[in-house]
């Protein structure tokens, strides 16, 4: 996701438009909008929007669930375990992580 200035400076320059013409259309100056673009100010919702609207279009914001790379199979008997078993079997993973090291270790000597 882009900065908001990121997404100003893009939106405007797709509309073909300058700061100043985008800072009067907006009710803002020139200097506060290039002070934007350059990531200098952070715009609230608000003024984000109002910039945007000034270009003929909508702020839209939008929440999803991120792609996770999980086997949920795997996750749901690891939240099967107690505590003490998690804890046994992170050790385990431990150890074993420090045995591969050892023996890497070991490998290019």
């Amino acid at each position: 996701m882009a900065d908001a200035g990121t997404l100003i400076r893009s939106r405007r320059r797709a509309h073909r438009l300058t700061q100043a013409q985008l800072a009067r259309r907006a009710g803002t100056t020139q200097a506060a909008l290039s002070r934007l673009e350059r990531g200098e100010l952070s715009p609230t919702l608000a003024t984000l929007g109002r910039l945007l609207g000034a270009l003929g279009e909508e702020l839209e914001i939008s929440t999803r669930r991120p792609e996770l790379d999980v086997d949920l199979a795997h996750l749901r008997d690891l939240r099967r375990r107690t505590p003490a078993e998690r804890l046994e079997l992170a050790i385990g993973w431990n150890r074993l992580a420090g045995e591969l090291t050892k023996a890497g270790r070991e490998a290019r000597e």
